[in-house]
């Protein structure tokens, strides 16, 4: 940049790039007195018949000094594999221009405006190089700051003519996400069938299990919904705010159930806790947070200059909760462990102590794949292919939720209760070993 303080932001902005998932839509957006030297509007996946469109309007440049050369301000898409080169150019010289880099595709500069008062421009650019692309407006104007509305346009080209408004790699996704609901409608059936063949063993906790499944199929829906429209029309026609509203509901009903099982609630105890209800009383208001991030993350984007503060927030709040809701279950190990060596039970504790290490075995490994494989898989997979990271945490989180619901599931004979006088002796001796300490 033309000024050297600008080096380090603009350093950040584009490694972020590394993490930053591509986005679609038609967006409108107000840009006010603006000093940032970049700005990222869009990242797409583009096929040969991709293209770009953007409209500027109302721009004004404000400057402390006597003037600003237009051609130091633009609009500009650099690809994924020239990051590095552009990253590789602004570390070996502090006060180079990105627009004149050799590696991006630049589009217009403030010299093609419109003169005064409307300073206006308005141009479709086809993509005839197609792989990912970001969308970026560029300020290497020193000490001026912009301010500009602009509408984005980025979509591909379908065989029949028509727009698709999804990147390439992500054009999959209402299909995938129609099956996955259909999944969960199946699992919801047969869910309640076994409630209805096992009354008396059902809980209240049984109960919350199959609000979440209900939660969880409606919330795919409305997601398929949100990727149809966006695909065909560039907008969501109000499914995403349906959309934020059931994954509100499906995730706090999730973290709040994996909290309950963990203390044994209603099915080996009806009462909670000081300790527990504390944890409750932390992960839920976080979770209220984490989806007031992820609305600001989904429906803003980086062209806003609190949305990398935003992501932060959300990472943090979710690692609490993923730890938060681990010590539940810790707690009810040791607790049956105490219990056991009192109770001349040992059949029964064991049992209970194995169901509950599995449940944590379980937990630690939903969580590890969701949160860091789901990511290495979204930041390494080719552009192409986005939709299989959508698919690997869809696929995890059924395989878990099935899992979940088998162990804790309503049946009147529970294999892990039966007791038995040989079992009895097994399990005393198995119980002085020190396998279930965490």
């Amino acid at each position: 940049m033309a000024n050297s303080p600008f080096r380090l932001p603009l350093l950040f902005l584009l490694l972020g790039l590394l993490a930053a998932s591509s986005t679609a839509e038609i967006k409108s957006l107000k840009i006010s007195s603006d000093n940032r030297p970049m700005i990222l509007f869009e990242k797409f996946g583009f096929t040969h018949t991709g293209q770009v469109s953007i409209s500027v309007k109302s721009v004004s440049v404000t400057t402390s000094l006597a003037e600003t050369d237009p051609s130091r301000l633009g609009f500009f898409l650099l690809s994924e594999e020239s990051l590095l080169q552009v990253l590789l150019e602004i570390q070996q010289n502090p006060q180079f221009c990105v627009l004149d880099s050799g590696y991006i595709h630049r589009l217009f500069t403030f010299r093609d405006l419109s003169p005064p008062p409307q300073s206006s421009f308005s141009h479709s650019y086809p993509v005839t190089a197609p792989t990912e692309y970001s969308l970026f407006f560029a300020n290497c104007a020193p000490e001026s700051s912009v301010s500009m509305e602009v509408r984005t346009e980025v979509f591909n080209l379908d065989r029949d003519g028509s727009k698709d408004y999804l990147s390439a790699g992500l054009t999959q996704l209402p299909s995938l996400y129609f099956v996955f609901s259909l999944a969960y409608l199946a699992f919801l059936g047969l869910w309640i069938y076994v409630g209805l063949t096992n009354k008396r063993s059902v809980h209240r906790i049984h109960l919350l299990m199959g609000g979440l499944l209900l939660m969880k199929a409606l919330n795919l829906i409305c997601a398929a919904e949100d990727k149809h429209y966006v695909k065909i029309t560039g907008t969501p026609h109000g499914w995403d705010v349906l959309f934020y509203i059931f994954q509100f509901i499906r995730v706090v009903l999730l973290f709040t159930l994996i909290v309950l099982i963990g203390t044994g609630w209603s099915f080996l105890k009806p009462f909670l806790q000081e300790k527990e209800k504390k944890v409750l009383m932390i992960v839920i208001p976080l979770q209220v947070l984490a989806n007031v991030a992820s609305v600001v993350i989904g429906e803003t984007g980086p062209f806003i200059k609190d949305w990398v503060t935003w992501n932060r927030v959300f990472l943090l709040v979710d690692i609490i909760c993923c730890c938060a809701i681990i010590f539940p279950i810790v707690w009810s190990i040791r607790s049956l462990r105490e219990t056991s060596k009192t109770d001349g039970k040992a059949a029964r504790n064991l049992a209970k102590l194995t169901l509950f290490r599995q449940f944590y075995i379980v937990v630690i490994g939903y969580l590890y794949f969701t949160r860091i494989v789901v990511f290495a898989l979204k930041t390494i997979a080719a552009y192409k292919y986005q939709w299989v990271s959508n698919a690997a945490e869809e696929i995890a989180s059924l395989v878990f939720y099935m899992v979940m619901f088998y162990m804790f599931r309503p049946v009147e004979r529970n294999e892990y209760f039966v007791l038995d006088e040989e079992e009895e002796e097994a399990a005393e001796l198995a119980l002085r070993d020190e396998e279930f300490e965490l």
